[in-house]
C-alpha cells in the first residue's frame, strides 16, 4: 500500500464500510493517530513563464468536510457552502443566495436553466436560475457529488452507489440503476458524464458503465481495475472522479488501479497502464493528465496511454483534478496554492496561493478557471 499523506486525505477521499470494517476504516482516517502521513513537498524556486491572475474573488461560505464544486451555467457561477447556502455569481458579483436546507453536502450541477444540489440525508434541490425552488426529493442516501441535469432528468449519485434518474419537471423517479459492490469503497465525489444518449459513471471494484439516459438500462461495463491484496484495505481499486469524455474516447483512473481510454460506443479498451490517483483525469486533443496520489503529475498520450512527461515536484501536495488551461495544466493543492505547468513538457510556469485548501474540480471558465477553496473563497483565475 503507498504512503497517503494528511494533505491527499484532505480532500475528502475518505472511506465508508460496514462496522466490521471499522478499524481499517480508522486507519486511514486523516485525524487519527493511526494514519500514515507523508511529507508534503517544499515549494521548489523556477524562472515563472506565465502569470497566473485573479480576476476576481468572492465569498461562498464554508465547505466542512465536504467537497463542494462550483458550476459553470453560460456566464454565471454557481457555489455552494457547507451550512446550507446555495449562491449565484455574475462576473463575480452575488446576484443571489437562497437557503437550501441545513446542509449541502452534494453540488452543483446545473444546465441553463436550473441547478441542483444534494444533501446529507439523501435530499435533492432543484432551483432555477433566479433562486426559486423548484422541488426537493428525497433518495436513499447522502449525496457526495453534484447532480447532472438534462433536458429532462436531474441524475444523482448517492453515497451507496446507487444512480437516480429524476425527472426536472417534479422531482420524480424515472429509473434507478444499482449494482452489488465490495465491502469497503472510497467515500469520494465520483461524478457523472453525459454523452450524447449515454452517462457514464465509475464505480467500486474498477468498473466503468454506460447507461441510457431515458431507460436506466446498462449499455455496457467494462473492468477498469481489478481488485487485488490480501485485505479489503488493499483490494480497493475504485474508478475515481469523473470519466473524461473527448470524440469517441472515453478515459478514467482507479485507485490502486490503472487509468486507460475506452471505445465509447462499446467500452472496448484502447489501452490501461498501472496508475493510481483520488482525483480523476483531465484529456486534450493529444494527452491524458493525471495527479496521481503520491502528487506526480503525468501526461500521457491519448492514443496509446506512453509518458509524454511527469512533474514530481508536487509530491504529496493533496493535488486537484488537473484542467487544461490554454497553453497549460493546472492543479490545485491542499496547502491552497495554484500549480501551473506547461502543457508540452510538463515544466513549472507559474504559481499562485489562495486562502484555502483547493479540493473540488477546477472549472472552464471561458479562457480562465474557477476555483472554490475550502474556507469559502470563489475565485477566477486567468493564465497568460
Amino acid at each position: 500500500m503507498p504512503a497517503r499523506s494528511f494533505a491527499l486525505l484532505l480532500a475528502t477521499t475518505l472511506l465508508c464500510a460496514c462496522s466490521t470494517l471499522n478499524s481499517a476504516v480508522d486507519a486511514l482516517n486523516p485525524f487519527s493517530a493511526s494514519s500514515s502521513k507523508s511529507k508534503a513537498a517544499p515549494l521548489v524556486p523556477f524562472a515563472p513563464s506565465a502569470e497566473l491572475r485573479v480576476l476576481w474573488q468572492s465569498a461562498v461560505g464554508d465547505s466542512g468536510v465536504h467537497t463542494l464544486v462550483p458550476a459553470v451555467v453560460g456566464s454565471s457561477v454557481y457555489a455552494a457552502a457547507s451550512n446550507g447556502t446555495l449562491t449565484r455569481f455574475d462576473a463575480g458579483r452575488e446576484v443571489w443566495r437562497a437557503t437550501v436546507g441545513k446542509a449541502i453536502t452534494g453540488a452543483v450541477g446545473g444546465d441553463g436553466a436550473h441547478v441542483a444540489v444534494g444533501g446529507p440525508r439523501g435530499e435533492v434541490y432543484l432551483y432555477d436560475v433566479n433562486g426559486k425552488t423548484l422541488w426537493k426529493s428525497q433518495l436513499s442516501s447522502e449525496v457526495l457529488a453534484p447532480p447532472l441535469v438534462t433536458a429532462e432528468s436531474v441524475l444523482v449519485r448517492s453515497g451507496d452507489h446507487r444512480l437516480h434518474a429524476l425527472s426536472l419537471a417534479n422531482g420524480e423517479r424515472q429509473w434507478l440503476y444499482q449494482r452489488q459492490t465490495p465491502p469497503l469503497a472510497l467515500r469520494a465525489t465520483s461524478g457523472l458524464t453525459r454523452a450524447n444518449n449515454t452517462v457514464l459513471a465509475g464505480f467500486p471494484g474498477g468498473k466503468l458503465v454506460a447507461i441510457d439516459l431515458k431507460t436506466g438500462a446498462l449499455q455496457w461495463e467494462t473492468t477498469v481495475a481489478l481488485p487485488r491484496g490480501a485485505t479489503e484495505l488493499e483490494r480497493v481499486a475504485d474508478v475515481v472522479g469523473t470519466p473524461a469524455v473527448i470524440g469517441n474516447d472515453v478515459c478514467v483512473v482507479a485507485y490502486q488501479g490503472r487509468a486507460g481510454c475506452f471505445d465509447l460506443s462499446n467500452g472496448r479498451p484502447y489501452w490501461s497502464r498501472e496508475m493510481s490517483s483520488l482525483v480523476g483525469v483531465a484529456v486534450d486533443g493529444r494527452n491524458v493528465y493525471i495527479a496521481d496520489d503520491r502528487g506526480n503529475v503525468h501526461a500521457l498520450e491519448r492514443s496509446s496511454g506512453a509518458s509524454v512527461w511527469r512533474q514530481d515536484a508536487l509530491a504529496y501536495r493533496g493535488l486537484s483534478r488537473p484542467i487544461v488551461v490554454g497553453d497549460h495544466v493546472l492543479v490545485g493543492d491542499a496547502e491552497g496554492v495554484v500549480h501551473l505547468l506547461k502543457r508540452s513538457n510538463g515544466s513549472l510556469a507559474a504559481r499562485l496561493s489562495l486562502d484555502g485548501p483547493i479540493a473540488a474540480d477546477p472549472q472552464p471558465f471561458g479562457d480562465a478557471v474557477v476555483l472554490q477553496t475550502r474556507r469559502g473563497s470563489l475565485y477566477a483565475l486567468a493564465a497568460r
